[in-house]
């Protein structure tokens, strides 16, 4: 499949303004809602998980593969995916760029800027034959770990653009007004829905992009968590809460 790198706003035939008021988002809804989790963290199991069920949203979770707790609790990964969670490529060894400010936590055997496009690849493929083993999918999406793409011979996304239905952060050049992320971390409830209420009031797409949920790291607290997820089942009618891939299916489906 191929991922999302042209330009949505030449393929819906829309100013950047009409894309927030025309686009058909399944019931009406004024902005689609994307909740992510990266990493494979124990707090997303403990408690993002469980909460996203209590409402009944479906999130998307990207893998790190070589993380313990990807192995060790992995029944409970299928468990997610089994329910309507999405299961999304992290990398297996969740490579980033060392040369970056604040990466000094990188090991320099892990450090992008050494590794090749060929090499990048060669981990994807991987990557998504784990995942299909655990979940049985096919169609799958991309966060890159960082946001880090450049290796020592240049960047490898084009060069995995076929393996996916959309990668996080290369549905570029798109249009100024269709989609806003956001990276959570130490925000309270009432602060997340703030920033949502006013990204809505231009965006068509909100994504947010959690990490650690009431433990690990770049954290919210659980009770955040939950307030979040509150809003949003009091206000279905405005927000349509999917997961990635799901989203990013039904903006393929309707282009014109």
């Amino acid at each position: 499949m191929k991922t999302t790198l042209i330009t949505l706003a030449i393929l819906f035939g829309l100013s950047s303004a009409q894309a927030v008021e025309t686009y058909p988002w399944p019931a009406g809804q004024k902005t689609a809602i994307s909740l992510s989790y990266d990493d494979s963290l124990n707090s997303q199991l403990d408690n993002a998980i469980p909460a996203l069920n209590q409402y009944n949203f479906k999130g998307s979770f990207y893998l790190n593969l070589s993380a313990s707790v990807t192995y060790d609790r992995l029944t409970e990964w299928r468990q997610a995916a089994a329910d309507g969670h999405e299961l999304g490529n992290h990398t297996i060894y969740h490579a980033c760029s060392k040369s970056q400010p604040g990466t000094d936590w990188v090991k320099a055997y892990n450090d992008i800027d050494k590794r090749t496009v060929e090499q990048m690849r060669d981990e994807i493929l991987v990557a998504n034959a784990f995942l299909h083993a655990i979940d049985g999918k096919q169609g799958r999406t991309f966060t890159p770990p960082c946001g880090h793409t450049e290796t020592a011979n240049g960047n490898y996304l084009p060069a995995v653009s076929d393996l996916f239905v959309s990668i996080k952060g290369s549905e570029q050049p798109q249009p100024k007004n269709f989609t806003q992320v956001f990276l959570p971390h130490g925000q309270s409830g009432a602060e997340l829905i703030g920033m949502v209420e006013a990204a809505s009031a231009e965006y068509a797409l909100v994504q947010l992009i959690f990490h650690g949920i009431g433990g690990d790291h770049l954290s919210v607290s659980d009770q955040t968590h939950r307030e979040l997820l509150a809003y949003f089942d009091k206000n279905k009618q405005d927000y349509w809460v999917d997961t990635y891939i799901n989203i990013m299916q039904h903006v393929q489906k309707n282009l014109p």
